[in-house]
């Protein structure tokens, strides 16, 4: 469980690093081509690790039996804490992903980087509601409803 541990905190700090670098340096020049090219790289890397060649940090004793039939099915697929993990690795992959399209996007709308924050720091945490903040944002500029 040791190395699990480690991983997750390896990972959740190369996350945090990348939203840091989002939030604080959207226009450095190598802030995306950082974030993409290693961090999620990085988080691709060890989920696909833990995924396809992990088994060896589950417990012997015990037959993990899931599915993606049911509901059910994938509660136990999570009942393994590798699995946990490399879920838990998934979002924060895909929640700094949908980080660099709230920031592309908005340079496409002339969108001011301070609205972004708000979208950026709820992406960070609850990714979808961020996503949807953005989504509430750019449909008020675009129909003149609110103005930077």
């Amino acid at each position: 469980m040791t190395s699990l541990s480690n991983i997750f905190k390896i990972t959740n700090y190369s996350a945090l690093l990348g939203w840091g670098i989002l939030i604080i340096l959207p226009y450095w020049q190598l802030a995306q081509p950082l974030v993409i090219g290693i961090i999620v790289t990085l988080l691709c890397i060890v989920y696909c690790y833990l995924v396809f060649l992990g088994k060896r940090h589950d417990d012997p004793t015990v037959k993990y039996r899931g599915n993606f039939k049911s509901l059910k099915g994938v509660i136990n697929l999570f009942k393994s804490p590798r699995v946990v993990l490399a879920g838990w690795i998934h979002y924060l992959a895909f929640d700094l992903m949908v980080g660099i399209y709230i920031l592309n996007d908005a340079s496409q709308y002339g969108i001011s980087h301070w609205l972004l924050i708000p979208s950026l720091l709820l992406s960070l945490m609850f990714g979808p509601a961020g996503l949807l903040l953005y989504f509430i944002i750019r449909f008020l500029m675009d129909n003149g409803l609110f103005i930077t």
